[in-house]
């Protein structure tokens, strides 16, 4: 209990032959990092730009790009700069500032996941109500609701994590998060895990709610032709995105709180960057490409800039 203190530097995981391999790292995550900011800011672009996709369906994307933006800033430029340095520490309120950005941007991408589910169970079971039930003034609710409670959520947890007091400062992972900052306290951290346990609960219980809804999305369309097309125009690049996410969601958590030294480093590092690298760079990959409005804009888009240069 003597040895306990708060630490103003963490040090994180140095990756394997960074000294060797410092420039091709940099060179690849630099790539990673410009090209999720381009399809993202692109579509983006395009769907406020393009009056007929002023719809709640490319609304919600928009949304789903924006966080994607904004969760992949809270680690690539760090993570970059530390690779040039060859430093791999971090301040201890940066080290709460980059865990509260990557993960208010999973859960804001879990709620806009549920938010869109909601969009197209209404939109295919209860189309003559689509337009009252998502009018402006709802499309605002339910944007705050994919970014408020994982503010409020992330604080509360980053606060409890604060006031305990740390032994260690060592954080075994890349960048930082809130379990791994709790992990280096050695009093209790009982109230923390309560916390955790309830943050976990109702975003599962938002799990059950997309599952729900394309239950009932998959009995709507056995029953018309219109449904059916309606599902694979619009459901099946949702689906991809949640299971894409869902998979990146799972391996961090594993990574987390049952990672082991006897996991191989490259697998322990893949299972950490998985959910930074994975979904921000597909997610608008998979809507573009499948949604057939989003992807003409897009080429057209494109076939613009080309007449231009």
């Amino acid at each position: 209990m003597d040895n306990m203190t708060s630490f103003t530097i963490y040090t994180l995981l140095e990756p394997r032959g960074s000294k060797s391999y410092r420039h091709i790292y940099f060179t690849c995550f630099l790539f990673l990092y410009v090209l999720i900011l381009l399809v993202n800011i692109w579509l983006s672009i395009v769907i406020v730009l393009e009056r007929t996709l002023h719809e709640p369906m490319y609304i919600f994307l928009c949304n789903l790009c924006v966080n994607g933006q904004y969760g992949a800033t809270g680690f690539y430029p760090k993570f970059l700069y530390d690779i040039l340095r060859d430093s791999y520490v971090i301040p201890s309120y940066m080290c709460a500032l980059q865990a509260f950005v990557i993960y208010t941007s999973a859960m804001c991408e879990y709620s806009t996941l549920a938010v869109m589910a909601y969009d197209r169970h209404v939109a295919i079971c209860r189309p003559l109500d689509y337009h009252s039930k998502l009018n402006k003034f709802s499309c605002g609710i339910l944007l705050g609701f994919c970014w408020i409670p994982p503010f409020i959520t992330m604080f509360i947890a980053l606060f409890l994590s604060n006031r305990l007091a740390l032994c260690k400062n060592n954080i075994d992972k890349l960048y930082c998060d809130n379990w791994s900052i709790v992990k280096l306290s050695c009093e209790s951290t009982a109230t923390n895990n309560i916390y955790g346990f309830i943050s976990i609960s109702f975003y599962l219980s938002l799990f059950a709610i997309i599952i729900v809804s394309y239950m009932k999305l998959v009995t709507a369309c056995k029953a018309s032709l219109e449904c059916r097309k309606k599902f694979w125009q619009t459901c099946v690049p949702h689906m991809f995105c949640l299971i894409n996410f869902t998979v990146a969601t799972l391996f961090d958590t594993m990574y987390s709180r049952y990672s082991s030294n006897n996991f191989p480093e490259d697998l322990r590092n893949f299972l950490a960057l998985e959910i930074i690298i994975v979904p921000p760079l597909f997610n608008p990959v998979i809507y573009g490409l499948k949604l057939k409005e989003v992807r003409r804009r897009v080429l057209k888009s494109w076939i613009n800039i080309m007449k231009k240069s």
